[in-house]
Order: C-alpha cells, then sequence, then structure tokens
C-alpha cells in the first residue's frame, strides 16, 4: 500500500463575503398593512352601500329610508374618524413663555381619508338633507319645549 504525501495546498486570499443589506420586514409591519388594506376594503363596501341607500332614497323618500341612510353615513363618518385620524397632545411654550398644550390631530392612512372625502362629495345631496331633517327636527322640539 502507498500512502501519497499530501502536500499543503496554498491558500489564496479568500475575499470576505460582502453582507448584502436585507430589507426586513416586522410582523407589526405586515399586521399593519393587512389591517390597512382590510379596513380600505370595508370602507369601499360601506361607501357602495351609502350610494345604494342614497339611491334608493331619492326614489321612495321614506322615513325608513331616510333612518338607514342617516345610519350608514354616521357609522362611515365615526369608523372613517377613528380609523384615519389620530389625536395627539404635544406641551410647548406660547409666546409669554407659560406652559400650552397643543393638540394636533395627524393623518394616519391618506388613502381613507381620500375615500371618505370622495363620498363625502358624492353623497353631498343626500348629506344636505340630512341637514334639513335635523333642522326640521330641531324646529319640532323647540316647538314642544
Amino acid at each position: 500500500m502507498e500512502v501519497q504525501k499530501v502536500s499543503r495546498a496554498s491558500l489564496n486570499r479568500v475575499a470576505k463575503k460582502e453582507d448584502a443589506p436585507m430589507e426586513s420586514v416586522s410582523f407589526t409591519e405586515v399586521m399593519h398593512k393587512k389591517k390597512s388594506d382590510v379596513l380600505f376594503e370595508r370602507f369601499q363596501t360601506m361607501a357602495q352601500q351609502i350610494e345604494a341607500q342614497g339611491k334608493k332614497l331619492a326614489e321612495s323618500q321614506t322615513v325608513e329610508d331616510l333612518k338607514q341612510y342617516k345610519k350608514l353615513v354616521k357609522q362611515f363618518l365615526d369608523d372613517a374618524v377613528k380609523n384615519s385620524l389620530q389625536l395627539e397632545e404635544q406641551r410647548g411654550f406660547s409666546r409669554g413663555g407659560r406652559s400650552k398644550i397643543y393638540k394636533l390631530v395627524k393623518e394616519v392612512d391618506q388613502k381613507l381619508v381620500e375615500l371618505t372625502n370622495a363620498v363625502l362629495e358624492k353623497e353631498k345631496k343626500g348629506l344636505d338633507l340630512l341637514g334639513l331633517v335635523g333642522e326640521i327636527q330641531g324646529l319640532i322640539i323647540n316647538i314642544y319645549t
């Protein structure tokens, strides 16, 4: 049996592998994106319901349709404000040097704000009708008191 002599291999300079920066996505970012997508879909559905109910109200002009329309609009606006805007307090100083608390309203979701504005613009006639109904209800309350 022959044993061959193993020669030491010459080691060339090995280049250090460069770490390529990878985009890391945190769990909270993924959840926030999914929540935002689900909310946007829900608001689009609600906007379609408001539009359909508005057409129905314009045709029938019944009290039941008015109540349903009013309910849908109120629910849409409440949810939109809760999910697209955020109230934040900051402390600062006024010109006189006194401590002052500033309340800032920040837009959390720009797409949701745009959708809300589009719905309000599209349903302007229906909302004007709701305003008139509110005025009439106020007048009736004033008569009774």
